[in-house]
């Protein structure tokens, strides 16, 4: 199992835990061990379930308990997990969603299912590489989130969730037709300034995906006047502004501008770049504990370099910053962008 570093650290490397193993025996036999918990390798199943799919069962699942019970497994999964102890911790709310994730987690642990995932495909018009990136989520420490690209949209899915969004569901939208110049760098500092401009895209947005309906459906769309008013023309230039701008960021690397966060966003890493490449309108995904009340909020991407990118909350006030994960996995090729996207629809179809 590969676990982020411990929050906020995202450029710190990936840890890695065994979770069971296999003995190949003679005669086509093997025995398998799990190796969860903290008594040592112990007696465990393993079952291929279907193709790119298997399960694995442990067998003696007292080897998982602790002789100080729930309250000492908890304290060395927060050690493990988060890297401190409860007594660290001093905001309830945090609290509370950390208590969650481990009664969420540690329930699973004598039966997992395993299923096969994709890397995303890259093509050259692609902004960065696209592959996997730990990502801070507030309270809910880091979490791993994979990056792909199609066409003029780039979409975040989570690959490890938490108890408001799990895995599987689109954390992130990142609509590449729509790039948002910032103000300068005192006027970003006003966080009134930057939601005036991003709501303004939205709006864009909103009329644009309106047009677009209209000429898919014509016989439903209203009489057009014989004049377009100024917001028409507005709404046009836009458009036509937004795509030499996509075009612009296609072709050529653009040149790096200072960057700050507004007062008043929280992050969780403060060690965060403080010049970026450009910056695009994009939604995120927000929901209740249990994934309840679901809806996609305005947002800005903000590309760093070719290893970084975040993301501005604007509902939530909130900042997260990802780090490219850089281990190597092997045999993890999509064989076609057809099968990459069915895996992606199929592990949204999960999550739900």
């Amino acid at each position: 199992m590969y676990l982020p570093p411990h929050d906020p650290h995202v450029d710190d490397p990936m840890r890695f835990k065994p979770l069971f193993r296999i003995h190949l025996m003679e005669r086509k036999c093997a025995t398998v061990e799990c190796m969860y918990g903290h008594k040592g390798p112990h007696n465990g199943h393993i079952q291929i379930v279907k193709k790119d799919e298997f399960s694995t069962k442990c067998n003696q699942t007292d080897h998982h308990r602790m002789s100080g019970g729930r309250q000492e497994e908890f304290r060395t999964w927060l050690r493990e997990e988060w890297g401190r102890t409860l007594e660290d911790i001093f905001h309830e709310h945090m609290q509370e969603l950390i208590l969650m994730k481990f009664i969420y987690t540690s329930q699973y642990d004598n039966c997992l299912t395993y299923r096969r995932i994709y890397l995303p495909p890259s093509s050259p018009d692609d902004l960065i590489r696209p592959g996997l990136f730990k990502g801070t989520y507030g309270s809910h420490g880091l979490e791993i989130v994979m990056l792909s690209f199609h066409g003029k949209k780039a979409k975040g899915t989570k690959i490890t969730g938490d108890p408001n969004i799990p895995a599987g569901q689109q954390t992130v939208e990142i609509d590449l037709a729509h790039p948002l110049q910032l103000p300068d760098i005192e006027n970003l500092r006003d966080f009134s300034e930057l939601s005036r401009i991003v709501l303004e895209v939205q709006e864009q947005v909103r009329r644009e995906e309106q047009e677009q309906g209209e000429e898919e459906h014509p016989q439903q769309a209203a009489p057009q006047p014989a004049a377009s008013p100024p917001g028409g023309e507005e709404g046009a230039e836009g458009e036509e502004t937004a795509a030499g701008a996509e075009g612009t960021t296609q072709n050529k690397a653009p040149a790096s501008q200072p960057f700050v966060l507004p007062m008043g966003v929280i992050s969780r890493n403060e060690d965060y770049p403080r010049t970026c490449r450009i910056c695009f309108y994009g939604t995120g995904l927000i929901a209740g504990h249990g994934f309840t009340s679901p809806e996609r909020t305005p947002g800005v991407f903000v590309l760093f370099d070719d290893d970084r990118f975040g993301f501005i909350w604007l509902e939530l006030k909130s900042f997260s910053l990802y780090s490219r994960i850089k281990v190597s996995f092997q045999n993890a090729e999509a064989p076609s962008r057809e099968a990459f996207d069915e895996m992606l629809k199929n592990i949204q179809s999960l999550a739900t």
